[in-house]
C-alpha cells in the first residue's frame, strides 16, 4: 500500500503530493479547509463550520498548493468506478453468484443472468469519465503552469501521480467498455482506450523515474504491462513485468466516512444488511474448500441471500472474506500479476512447461499445492484459473474472458464461468459494457441504441 508521501518545493511552496488515492482523515482536511480559506481571502474561517463558498473559480486550481487537491480529485472519481466495475462484473463473470438484491446494492435480473444492457440500473459512466478528463486536462493544467513560471512538467512529482490515474482511468474503460465516446465525439474502439493509457503510463514513468519515485515508477510499469496485453504487445508486457518487484503492491483505497466510499462488495455481502451476493455455485467455493487457497477466503454464515434468485429461490449465503471491512482497498497491479503475464508470454511462446513453474512459484508463496499439466492445453487451463485465483473480485475478469475468447485461446474454463445451466449464465452473456443510454441521448455521434 502506498504510504509516505512525495515532497515538491516549486518557487518556495512546499507542496506534499498525498498518497496515491487516499482521501485526507480529519486533520488533514481541516488543514485543507485552513488552505483554501486563505486561498479564497475568506476572512475569519472557522474550518470547524463548514459553510459552502459556491463555485471556487478555475484559476484557483492554477496555484501548486491546489495541485494535491486535483491529483485526489482525479482518484476519487476512478474510486467511484472501479467499485462499480469490480462489483458487476463479478456477477456477469461468475467470480459471485447473486443472491437476491436487484436494486441499490443488488445485482439486477439481467446482470444475473450475465447480460450487460445499456440500459440497465447500474451501467453508467460519469465516474470513469470523471476520472479520465480531471487527470488529462489536470496533467495540461499542471503543464501550462510550470511552464508560466518557467519551470517543467518532466520532474514535477504531482504530474507523474496525475499521469498515472490517468492510464488506470483510461484501462478502466478500455478493458470494459466495448467502445467509447470521448467528450461527446464518435465512439472509439477499446483498443484505441488501451493504447491511450499507454501513453499515460509512459509519461507517468518518465517523470517517475526522474524524479526518483521507485513506487509511481512501478505502478507505471506494471499499468502499462497490463495494458500492452490487452493490446496483443506480448514481448513489451514482458519486458515491463519483469521489471516490477514480485511483493510489489499498488491499492485503490477506500474509506468507511461515507457510504459512496466504501468497498461495494464488501457492503453488498455484509449481511448489514445486504446479503446480495454469495460465493455459493462459483468456482470458488470448492476451490477454497479443496485447497484452503487464502486468495479466495469465504465462509458459510448459515443463512440465506436476500431474495430468491431466477427459480432456485433463496439461495445459500457464503459470505466472501476477501474484502472484510467497508474501507477495504482493491488491488490496482501487483508484482504477482506481472508474474502471471509473464507466464502466458511463455505460454505463447511455446514453452508451457516453463508457464507452470512461474504458477507454482507464486502457489508455494501462499502455501498451496502446485499444480502439473500434461501439455499445453492443460497448461492454459491452468493459467486461465490462476489469473482467476490471483485477481479475484479486482474487476478484472471480463477483460481476460472477452480477449481470450477473441483469439480463441486453447484450454477450458470451469462449467461453472461459462454460459449453462450449472451457471444460470445466459448464452448471451455480454463480456464488455455498451455505451449506455445517457451517452446515447446526449451524443449525436452516436445512435440512440446498440
Amino acid at each position: 500500500m502506498i504510504g509516505a508521501h512525495d515532497t515538491e518545493t516549486m518557487e518556495g511552496v512546499e507542496m506534499n503530493a498525498p498518497t496515491m488515492g487516499r482521501r485526507q482523515p480529519a486533520g488533514r482536511i481541516a488543514r485543507l479547509a485552513a488552505t483554501l480559506c486563505v486561498l479564497l481571502a475568506a476572512g475569519a474561517c472557522d474550518y470547524f463550520e463548514v459553510t459552502n463558498p459556491g463555485p471556487v473559480q478555475d484559476k484557483f486550481l492554477d496555484d501548486p498548493a491546489s495541485h494535491a487537491a486535483v491529483v485526489n480529485g482525479a482518484a476519487r472519481a476512478l474510486s467511484d468506478a472501479l467499485n462499480y466495475v469490480a462489483y458487476t462484473t463479478a456477477a456477469i463473470t461468475r467470480e459471485l453468484f447473486p443472491a437476491g438484491s436487484t436494486s441499490s446494492f443488488g445485482i439486477t435480473p439481467r446482470q444475473q443472468q450475465g447480460i450487460l444492457a445499456y440500459d440497465d440500473e447500474h451501467v453508467g459512466w460519469t465516474s470513469h469519465h470523471q476520472a479520465r478528463s480531471i487527470a488529462e486536462n489536470g496533467f495540461e493544467r499542471f503543464r501550462r503552469v510550470l511552464e508560466e513560471r518557467g519551470g517543467s512538467i518532466d520532474d514535477y512529482a504531482p504530474a507523474a501521480e496525475i499521469a498515472l490515474w490517468a492510464g488506470y482511468a483510461n484501462r478502466l474503460l478500455g478493458e470494459n467498455f466495448c467502445q467509447i465516446t470521448i467528450d461527446g465525439g464518435p465512439p472509439i474502439s477499446s483498443a484505441e482506450v488501451l493504447g491511450r493509457a499507454e501513453q499515460w503510463f509512459t509519461t507517468a514513468l518518465g517523470i517517475a523515474q526522474r524524479v526518483g519515485n521507485a513506487r509511481l515508477a512501478n505502478a507505471a510499469l506494471a499499468g502499462r504491462a497490463s495494458v500492452r496485453v490487452g493490446l496483443g504487445d506480448w514481448p513489451g508486457a514482458d519486458a515491463d513485468a519483469l521489471q516490477v518487484p514480485p511483493d510489489f503492491v499498488f491499492v485503490m483505497e477506500y474509506h468507511d466516512v461515507e457510504l459512496d466510499q466504501y468497498n461495494r462488495i464488501f457492503w453488498a455481502g455484509a449481511g448489514t444488511p445486504y446479503r446480495a451476493h454469495t460465493v455459493w455455485n462459483t468456482v470458488y467455493q470448492q476451490y477454497y474448500l479443496d485447497t484452503g487457497d487464502p486468495r479466495v477466503p469465504w465462509e458459510d454464515t448459515g443463512l440465506q441471500g436476500d431474495a430468491a434468485v431466477m427459480d432456485l429461490g433463496r439461495v445459500p449465503f457464503y459470505r466472501q472474506l476477501k474484502y472484510t471491512e467497508r474501507g477495504a482497498d482493491i488491488r490496482l497491479s501487483s508484482g504477482r500479476e506481472m508474474l502471471l503475464i509473464h507466464a502466458e508470454h511463455l505460454l505463447r511462446s511455446g514453452d508451457w512447461q516453463g508457464a507452470i513453474g512461474v504458477i507454482n512459484g507464486l502457489r508455494a508463496d501462499v502455501g498451496v499445492a502446485p499444480v502439473s499439466a500434461a501439455d499445453a492445453t492443460e497448461a492454459w487451463a491452468l493459467l486461465k484459473r490462476e489469473r482467476g485465483i490471483e485477481l479475484w473480485l479486482e474487476g478484472r475478469r471480463m477483460h481476460d474472458l472477452r480477449r481470450w475468447q477473441a483469439e480463441n485461446a486453447p484450454g477450458a474454463l470451469d462449467t461453472l464461468e461459462v454460459p449453462g445451466e450449472a451457471s444460470r449464465l445466459s448464452r448471451n452473456r455480454t463480456l464488455c459494457y455498451d455505451i449506455p443510454k445517457t451517452e446515447r441521448e446526449t451524443n449525436p455521434n452516436v445512435p440512440l441504441t446498440p
